[in-house]
């Protein structure tokens, strides 16, 4: 008997079943292939940096990755494809037969990638300028950028750069909320989602009027200097921190005579004769010594380290690698990083 084409409709739609039948299709349902954390295109860009580099901590330096973290995308990568991609050497990687294949294939793909943030921000404004953003903290830009941003500007004289001069938690939200490309300056303390690379490192400076009594002693411990009043940085900084944790840690009184901002004007005041103090080696130059005297503290007081600091899931843009490319040749390694007193890990 003819039955309307709705009432069929609903007879179906109250169809129940079984939970035996629901349990055997879960198990029938297809398997989900794995990516290591779950990106194709990190696996590749992992795979041409070792190409391109030989090793895998050099690929893992170009991304700001660990070479652990390259080495799971690789035998990610190797999985998927079911094919073997490099054949490890002493020093260098070498590619297989695959891998010259899937590299000839990949790196187009890549460079074109890498290069889509330029160049879609060029369509946009229809010229060919971009623009660099690096956040940095006052002496950073005033003592140690400005032969950096030459050379930067000679060759990249279309990229509009500007520099957020900012310090601490304030560059650090800055780049969490994508605000710059990347930031240089010292840290001491680095969080989990931040890479921090030293590129240069200065020695802690005792400074002084040139007429105090204490440029005439051989050797100056730190108990020396707990008569006289200190001119630091505020306590906010790290600076500051430092200074108090050495004195702290060897039980030396010490009191701090003013609290006040930038170098240059510490460096003022002492000159003036209202204190002494304990800069980085960074601020000091030539010209000072007409004023003050000069003192090398670290026997007592770490090196500071000054380097690339960016968030680890930032994708940096072709005009942040080139400026930072230009830094690399100058990377401390771990191990000397260490020696400053001042380990990122």
């Amino acid at each position: 008997m003819w039955r309307p084409i709705k009432e069929v409709r609903h007879e179906e739609s109250v169809v129940k079943r079984s939970p035996r039948t629901r349990r055997t299709q879960r198990k029938a349902a297809p398997a989900v292939r794995f990516y290591y954390k779950g990106s194709r295109y990190k696996q590749l860009r992992a795979f041409v940096a070792i190409a391109r580099l030989g090793t895998l901590a050099r690929a893992g330096e170009s991304l700001f990755l660990s070479a652990s973290s390259i080495s799971l995308q690789l035998q990610a990568l190797e999985r998927d494809l079911g094919a073997r991609l490099v054949e490890r050497g002493r020093r260098r990687i070498a590619l297989t037969r695959a891998g010259e294949a899937l590299f000839e294939q990949a790196k187009p793909l890549i460079d074109g990638l890498d290069a889509l943030d330029a160049k879609f921000r060029s369509s946009l404004s229809g010229m060919a300028d971009t623009e660099l953003t690096i956040a940095a903290g006052t002496s950073t830009i005033q003592y140690l950028l400005p032969p950096l941003v030459a050379a930067y500007r000679e060759r990249h004289p279309s990229v509009r750069l500007q520099l957020a001069n900012v310090t601490g938690k304030d560059g650090l939200a800055l780049l969490r909320s994508d605000q710059v490309d990347f930031a240089v300056g010292s840290m001491l303390d680095v969080p989990h989602d931040i890479s921090y690379q030293p590129f240069r490192r200065y020695d802690p400076m005792l400074i002084l009027p040139r007429d105090h009594p204490l440029t005439s002693k051989p050797d100056i411990r730190l108990e020396d200097l707990s008569p006289y009043g200190l001119i630091l940085p505020p306590q906010r900084l790290s600076t500051y921190r430092m200074i108090d944790m050495v004195f702290q840690q060897h039980k030396v009184p010490y009191t701090v005579a003013i609290e006040v901002g930038g170098w240059e004007v510490i460096k003022q005041y002492v000159a003036m004769g209202l204190g002494i103090s304990i800069v980085t080696g960074i601020c000091l130059t030539e010209s000072d010594g007409e004023l003050l005297a000069v003192r090398n503290m670290r026997a007592w007081f770490p090196q500071r380290s000054y380097g690339v600091v960016v968030r680890k899931s930032r994708f940096l843009s072709r005009d942040a690698r080139d400026f930072i490319d230009q830094i690399r040749p100058g990377l401390l390694t771990h191990r000397e990083h260490d020696e400053t007193g001042h380990s990122s890990r």
